[in-house]
């Protein structure tokens, strides 16, 4: 069991000027981090088989890396042990953290870790950016989350850095989730403007575009912010990114389409669409776009859901997918494969998970494999 960490070291300087850098997910992991199911208003009516779907998941991620897990507490820790082993998960690459959480998605309150190629010892080589996690500036429950990656950089010896920007009324500690933003490892992100620019759910009050992006430069090593519109319809953290448009390389973004034009996420994915085809690498090259259908709508409880194929998660050898038993599936299945031709593309029915407005990428945040020298 690790604890509340006493003091973690701060990084000295801004990452940039170090030379790290936030690396693209298909880059070789060392972990995920994930933490259990327990808010019952996360799931209203529907817990019970969520903690079966978190095994689905972790039995995959543990055949080909360790996987951190956040627990309220030992007896939940007992019952998600049960649960792993009875799914056939690698309980030998499994660590388990009785850290107290308030949600479970793990991908907005986690770490971000950056790192960095040059040569240097190894904890030097790798480190955390701490980001404010303000519950995406709409639920009230988030103190709990705020601490994990100070949690995380003290568990694994890590230095950590505190994104904040000078305003008028002092230092401002930057609100940035990790479902926000995407990476390209090479200088290029994307992100959405109605997320991190609007007043509905407003992040950093005050705080300017310009200044945005600074910040990412600072601190994740980012040249180019790619601005995209909106998120899809049912997404109550205000148009995340990881929902419509992923690097799956390079030089390749796949971008969610809707073809149905009576659909209410077809003009926004279509402006967004228009928006990747007319961006340019930082070599001054258009980038590949390669469409991805979205699912049938997913409606529950007269609810419209953030379902999505883009939700998917990259790991070592393997790309975990939401499905949903929709005819799409394997469509969208097909087209990933493609793209990531090296690695094992697995379908995990998300047809229960998402009623937490949340799928497979949401839950999960990737601990980079530090560089080594070669």
């Amino acid at each position: 069991m690790t604890r509340w960490p006493k003091e973690t070291p701060q990084l000295e300087g801004l990452p940039r000027d170090l030379g790290f850098r936030m690396p693209a997910e298909w880059e070789p992991h060392r972990a995920t981090w994930i933490a259990w199911p327990h808010n019952l208003r996360d799931w209203p009516g529907k817990l019970l088989p969520i903690p079966w779907v978190y095994a689905e998941i972790v039995r995959h991620l543990s055949r080909a890396e360790d996987v951190h897990i956040l627990v309220n507490n030992a007896a939940l820790e007992r019952r998600a042990t049960g649960v792993l082993r009875r799914a056939g998960a690698n309980l030998s690459r499994v660590k388990f953290h009785q850290w107290k959480t308030d949600r479970v998605w793990t991908r907005d309150s986690g770490p971000i870790f950056v790192k960095r190629d040059r040569l240097g010892s190894q904890a030097e080589r790798l480190a955390i950016t701490n980001w404010k996690f303000n519950a995406w500036a709409k639920y009230p429950d988030w103190r709990h989350d705020d601490q994990i990656p100070a949690r995380v950089a003290d568990s694994l010896h890590l230095p950590q850095c505190t994104p904040t920007i000078a305003t008028p009324n002092g230092p401002h500690r930057v609100v940035l989730e990790g479902g926000s933003i995407d990476v390209n490892g090479q200088g290029t992100l994307i992100t959405t403007e109605e997320c991190l620019l609007s007043e509905v759910q407003r992040r950093n009050p005050g705080v300017s575009r310009q200044q945005l992006e600074k910040v990412l430069r600072d601190y994740l090593g980012i040249e180019q912010v790619i601005w995209l519109n909106r998120g899809i319809v049912g997404d109550d953290t205000h148009g995340h990114v990881d929902d419509i448009a992923r690097f799956v390389g390079p030089n390749t973004i796949v971008a969610a389409v809707e073809p149905n034009r009576r659909d209410e996420n077809h003009l926004p994915l279509e402006e967004n669409l228009d928006r990747l085809k007319s961006a340019r690498n930082l070599q001054g090259r258009p980038f590949r776009v390669i469409e991805l259908p979205m699912p049938e709508p997913v409606i529950f409880d007269r609810q419209r859901l953030p379902a999505s194929y883009a939700n998917f998660y990259i790991a070592n050898g393997r790309v975990l997918v939401p499905t949903l038993n929709h005819s799409v599936d394997r469509k969208a299945l097909n087209i990933l494969a493609d793209a990531f031709p090296s690695r094992e593309v697995v379908g995990i029915y998300c047809g229960d998970l998402i009623w937490g407005l949340g799928a497979v990428h949401c839950m999960t945040q990737q601990q980079p494999e530090a560089a080594t020298e070669s």
